[in-house]
């Protein structure tokens, strides 16, 4: 760890806050004003879920396009380009009069939050990198902060009898202010071309991994990403269903089971970056898969709210650390082509995300909700099994050289 953490360093890192929180903020602004819009443009909910994909899938274009983009220009000049997107498509849904003009929104929209997605995680693994300790977590975390707000924003703005457009217009606006202030300081390709030397980041051992191995842990956290984040989406889209179905909970108590969800995930990723400084990213991985498997199928086994409740506070903890380490130990690879790696780890995610909610409602058709529930537990078992590969993956970054090539001369590149 730096003797001295300076103020350019923690100017940086507020910024990198920065992006995390308007990122979350203009999804939230989005997601409470779905109501009001649905009714505007005159659709159903049938319509709305089709016109949902199409932000999925501007979402994933935009993770994928952005990723040579951050290796050719950085992720600095990434997210402010990104950012602009976001700020100008976060008020499009509003204007929106026709299903095909909500629908181009949202996929302007999504291609926005993908590519700023790529760029941010890129400078919070630089930020982290700076420090020489972990702080992945925190950033994460932030993001919950930002959907909070904009959540709290939107209820607001509906309670004073504030229209969409007004919701979504001070959500951009606010986006813009924190872009604008948090640009400047955000790392330039410059100042991250810097190397970690083994001293000051001595939880990170040396490795220098061949070509065949960085692609095979380029496969392993990517399939580790879409596991857990399927395990996220799940509890995301069904955990109030699931009290309202198995339970018989009304819907005003079983949104508590969400609730309960995301305060821990939010929680526990504030408190992550300690546990991983103190034990290390692999246990981290290893115990929170465990602690998340169990508390969903506490859930599945659950005769009582109470003990639900309990069951996704449990999944929340054990999920909320586990894609920040992925994410770190992505962007610690090494190499030339940091922005492709962490674009295809972070679209996997996204992929899970999105193929979850999907998956077990299918699965439910057959079996019911409750034991659909059993596959994000598999899905769990599978991060403890895959644990290990993101201390091999953080690693290389010690020992490869700004042009991409290992110590060993041999060339770390990913087709």
């Amino acid at each position: 760890m730096p003797s001295v953490i300076t103020s350019s360093m923690r100017r940086s890192r507020l910024a990198t806050i920065a992006l995390f929180f308007l990122s979350g903020l203009a999804l939230a602004v989005w997601v409470v004003s779905i109501p009001a819009i649905e009714q505007r443009v005159g659709i159903t909910h049938a319509v709305l879920g089709g016109l949902i994909l199409l932000l999925g899938f501007g979402s994933f274009l935009g993770m994928t396009l952005a990723g040579p983009f951050v290796d050719r220009f950085g992720s600095r000049a990434t997210a402010l380009f990104s950012a602009i997107i976001v700020v100008a498509a976060v008020n499009l849904p509003g204007l929106a009069d026709s299903p095909a003009f909500l629908g181009a929104a949202l996929f302007v929209l999504g291609f926005g939050s993908g590519a700023i997605d790529v760029a941010m995680n890129d400078q919070a693994v630089l930020v982290e990198r700076s420090y020489g300790r972990p702080i992945m977590s925190s950033f994460h975390a932030y993001f919950s902060v930002g959907g909070g707000a904009g959540a709290l924003l939107g209820a607001g703005v509906q309670a004073l009898g504030g229209t969409v457009g007004l919701t979504l217009g001070i959500g951009a606006a606010a986006a813009l202010v924190l872009i604008a202030l948090s640009y400047p300081a955000l790392v330039s390709p410059n100042a991250a071309s810097g190397t970690v030397s083994p001293d000051t980041n001595p939880g990170l051992p040396l490795a220098s991994a061949p070509v065949i191995d960085r692609r095979a842990t380029i496969m392993i956290l990517a399939s580790l990403a879409f596991v857990i984040m399927l395990s996220e989406g799940t509890a995301n889209d069904w955990s109030a269903l699931q009290a309202v179905d198995h339970l018989h909970e009304p819907e005003s108590a079983a949104s508590l089971a969400y609730g309960t969800f995301a305060v821990a995930m939010t929680c526990g990723r504030f408190a992550t970056d300690v546990v991983v400084h103190r034990f290390g990213p692999v246990k981290v991985v290893r115990l929170g898969s465990v602690l998340a498997a169990l508390g969903m199928l506490t859930v599945v086994l659950s005769p009582a709210f109470p003990l639900t409740l309990v069951g996704w506070a449990g999944a929340g903890l054990g999920l909320s650390g586990i894609v920040p380490q992925i994410f770190s130990a992505a962007g610690n690879l090494g190499g030339a082509n940091q922005g492709v790696v962490i674009s295809r780890i972070v679209g996997a995610g996204y992929l899970g995300l999105l193929a979850g909610p999907a998956v077990i409602g299918w699965v439910s058709q057959g079996v019911g909700l409750t034991l659909a529930l059993v596959l994000p537990i598999v899905c769990c078992v599978g991060g403890v099994l895959l644990a290990g590969r993101v201390a091999v993956a953080s690693t290389s970054s010690s020992n490869a050289s700004p042009s991409g090539a290992s110590p060993s001369g041999a060339q770390v590149t990913v087709d």
